[in-house]
């Protein structure tokens, strides 16, 4: 059994609210096991067999939008590739001297197709780091202030679907659930 970390788009966002008991059902209704929520920002860890995270995140698309009536974009990382997005992120705010609380990791189904055209949307306020699907987004002072996420830029600049989670997000998840398997139920 492999351990996953799932990383729902605009969830309980945008007029659409959905309990975690919901969405712990329809991750369980899809026969995956030990599933657990954490904070209703679409945080979800589970266990599955299944290698082929595509067809996971297919799957899950399919219940979630039969459930709850709309779509609902699935972002997968395995335990061990979350650990590793955490360690990079944390090479990137030693040499950058950043507040913790100003990382974001911007998390996309493929790589997107211009890196150079991410990079260009930094300034003295964003800084960008683009890691395979994954883009580090260091912003000093409040992200809801920022040019790039006020006109949505990032998402336009990546050319794909994605959604982000605050640093500090991870690593809670990572300490909550991350190591042997157990009921994750909160």
């Amino acid at each position: 059994m492999t351990v996953y970390f799932a990383f729902l788009r605009a969830l309980n966002v945008g007029g659409h609210t959905v309990k975690m008991d919901t969405l712990r059902e329809c991750f369980e209704a899809v026969g995956l096991d030990n599933v657990g929520t954490f904070i209703a920002s679409g945080n979800v860890i589970f266990e599955s067999p299944q290698s082929d995270v595509a067809a996971l995140c297919s799957t899950l698309e399919a219940k979630l939008l039969d459930r709850l009536g709309y779509p609902v974009a699935t972002f997968i990382r395995t335990a061990a590739e979350l650990r590793s997005i955490a360690s990079r992120a944390d090479v990137l705010h030693e040499g950058l001297k950043a507040d913790a609380s100003s990382c974001y990791v911007v998390f996309l189904e493929t790589p997107p197709a211009s890196v150079e055209v991410i990079l260009s949307l930094g300034s003295i306020l964003d800084e960008f780091h683009v890691n395979d699907r994954e883009v580090y987004w260091l912003c000093r002072g409040k992200i809801s202030e920022s040019p790039v996420f006020i006109r949505g830029l990032l998402e336009k600049a990546t050319g794909v679907p994605g959604t982000s989670r605050n640093i500090k997000t991870i690593k809670r998840l990572l300490d909550k659930f991350d190591g042997e398997p157990r009921q994750r139920q909160l």
